[in-house]
């Protein structure tokens, strides 16, 4: 198994199309064996899940998320944990544990709107439910 997460300073970062970095861990008998982060190389959005297909990820956990991301996802057959936040680690360790919460509904569907405020994790969208509130 391998898990991808968006990361940024050991934390999950909050938007997946405007990551930077992915960490990503491979797992063996339920424990992390290896981990790495990888640069996107200044790609976002479409690129991302390319990105993640080509390092044989099959596991995704994120905070926001919007629904063109999600359907790539979907066809790389990259499993989605979104909705996620804290520390990077600390959330592969609950995922492998059963224990990860995350929101199976998530939608950040403002894009291009209101970025200039703070992005998506600003208001929530990253913070365990829904980003359909318009911000």
């Amino acid at each position: 198994m391998r898990i991808a997460v968006t990361y940024e300073g050991g934390n999950i970062f909050h938007h997946f199309g405007r990551t930077e970095q992915f960490k990503v861990y491979d797992i063996d008998n339920g424990n992390v064996v290896h981990s790495e982060v990888v640069g996107t190389d200044g790609n976002g959005h479409g690129a991302l899940a390319e990105i993640l297909n080509g390092l044989q990820v099959d596991t995704l956990i994120c905070g926001g998320i919007g629904g063109g991301a999600q359907a790539a996802l979907a066809d790389a057959n990259i499993k989605l944990y979104g909705g996620v936040s804290g520390n990077a680690d600390a959330a592969v360790e609950a995922f492998l544990a059963g224990k990860l919460e995350f929101n199976s509904n998530i939608q950040c569907n403002h894009h291009e709107e209101h970025h200039h405020e703070g992005g998506c994790g600003s208001h929530g969208c990253g913070a365990n439910h829904a980003c359909a509130d318009g911000h």
